[in-house]
């Protein structure tokens, strides 16, 4: 910080978190579910005006600050662009059939007698496909709540392993929102923060799948068995249902494991997923035009609409219509718009040094890699309470340990790694948080009452904070490393 510029008090650092909180909580009380979708941008762009007002007494200059806020938003541009190409290759894995064959074959593994078990898988395996824990719970979770209470399976634990399940595949999906914008905040990319997150993930899903396994192994019976044969005679009835389908996300799995750039492997998954819609649904690709013809303009219509706009399959059943939808690159939009608000609150607080003040404060206590990461954890917790959004407890905390994680020598995914673990997996354990408040809706079950059946999200903080108090696969980089 140049000379002339005054160090910002604690109080004065505070204060434009505190309007932020206060703003943040209004839009839960005002719009409930749909704050995410402009209210929490404004708020952040609210307090991101106030902070800038704030920076004038310490002598910083507009010049200044928007140098600022343009520094931080470039940070973000990477990750802006694989979203943008996510909700493209969303949308071709839907019209080409990928995602419901996911959903098909992994509701044949639904067995009775292992039903919390499977439950929980199933609830993964969509998650995955969709990069969605809330579509999971609203489309498949219903009908795994219905066929467990019929069972007769007490609705927490049912609700319980259908969140568990639905938060693992939402944290490692490379579709999932919050999966790509943590990388974002900690200034790694998103493979990377993929492979290094299973390193925690893997276990705390495998705790959690033994739990299940162990809790509903004695429960028999095949009641309401049909909701699901119904889910798959839907999807067979509109999608050609094969193997082959398979070789889609086959090759963008190859293509992360031999560290393909995220851009141009998410493009061949796309592009190839469209060469797959016009070999085996090409009846999906006319249906989302409108036309009457399947020739060469409306193949090109149809693919390029999947990719650019929402799209959707209609089935006859209800539940099956809802699962079956995509939003192209124009559903990302709400998203990168928060993470440009994001960015220009969280370029004027760096600029100005609030958020070096804020985090040197709770750093101060952190003399370990593992008490550093506790402390990154208990602030993505904090924030979840108070400002009542999973995405404010993602990038709030990233912006304000990022540094310290650099200067300790830590590499980016440890912290981003930290975020999910934490900032996305507990947001649905709090009431007023507008995922427990959306997930409790969905499902019919309080929060409180699954909460203690949520093994996943309850291991998963724990995890990532035993793996750093025991240097457990904690990467480190040289002080000269350039970030990314």
């Amino acid at each position: 910080m140049d000379k002339t510029h005054r160090k910002p008090s604690l109080l004065l650092s505070l204060i434009p978190i505190i309007f932020l909180v206060g703003l943040l909580a209004a839009n839960v009380f005002v719009f409930s579910d749909n704050a995410s979708y402009g209210p929490n941008q404004m708020a952040l762009i609210f307090a991101a005006a106030l902070a800038g007002v704030l920076s004038l007494t310490l002598n910083f200059k507009w010049d200044e600050i928007l140098d600022g806020i343009v520094q931080s938003i470039s940070s973000a541009m990477g990750a802006i662009l694989i979203l943008l190409m996510i909700g493209s290759l969303a949308g071709t894995w839907l019209i080409s059939g990928v995602v419901p064959a996911m959903i098909y074959y992994g509701l044949d593994i639904l067995n009775p007698t292992i039903f919390l078990f499977a439950a929980c898988i199933v609830s993964a395996v969509v998650s995955l496909a969709t990069g969605s824990s809330w579509s999971t719970a609203a489309t498949i979770g219903i009908a795994l709540m219905g066929i467990g209470q019929a069972l007769g399976i007490h609705e927490g634990v049912i609700a319980g392993a259908v969140i568990s399940g639905a938060y693992f595949g939402d944290k490692m999906s490379p579709l999932s929102d919050t999966t790509n914008l943590a990388p974002a905040m900690a200034g790694t990319d998103l493979f990377t923060h993929i492979r290094y997150m299973a390193l925690t993930t893997g276990p705390s899903i495998t705790i959690s799948l033994i739990i299940f396994l162990i809790w509903g192994f004695n429960i028999e019976g095949n009641a309401a068995l049909g909701t699901v044969d119904e889910v798959q005679a839907a999807i067979a009835s509109r999608f050609e249902i094969n193997l082959f389908l398979f070789i889609v996300p086959a090759v963008v799995i190859f293509l992360i494991v031999k560290k393909v750039p995220a851009l141009p492997a998410l493009l061949i998954g796309t592009l190839l997923a469209v060469v797959f819609a016009l070999i085996f649904q090409p009846h999906i690709v006319l249906s989302v035009t409108g036309a009457d013809t399947f020739n060469l303009t409306s193949a090109y219509e149809g693919v390029m609409k999947a990719m650019f706009t929402s799209v959707s399959v209609e089935t006859g059943d209800k539940m099956v219509d809802e699962l079956l939808t995509a939003s192209g690159m124009e559903g990302m939009l709400p998203t990168v718009w928060l993470i440009v608000c994001a960015m220009i609150f969280g370029g004027v607080l760096e600029k100005n040094g609030m958020l070096h003040t804020i985090a040197q404060s709770i750093i101060k206590l952190a003399h370990s890699t593992g008490s550093l990461v506790a402390s990154t954890a208990g602030t993505c917790f904090t924030f979840n309470l108070t400002a009542s959004d999973q995405y404010i407890a993602i990038v709030v905390p990233g912006r304000m340990f990022r540094q310290e994680y650099e200067e300790r020598g830590l590499a980016p995914e440890n912290l981003s790694r930290t975020l999910e673990d934490t900032g996305t997996v507990t947001s649905v354990l709090i009431p007023w948080n507008t995922c427990g408040a959306y997930q409790s809706s969905v499902l019919g079950v309080a929060t409180l009452t699954y909460l203690p059946y949520c093994f996943f999200n309850l291991i998963s903080p724990f995890m990532t904070i035993i793996f750093a108090y025991a240097n457990i696969k904690i990467r480190k980089i040289d002080q000269t490393e350039k970030r990314v």
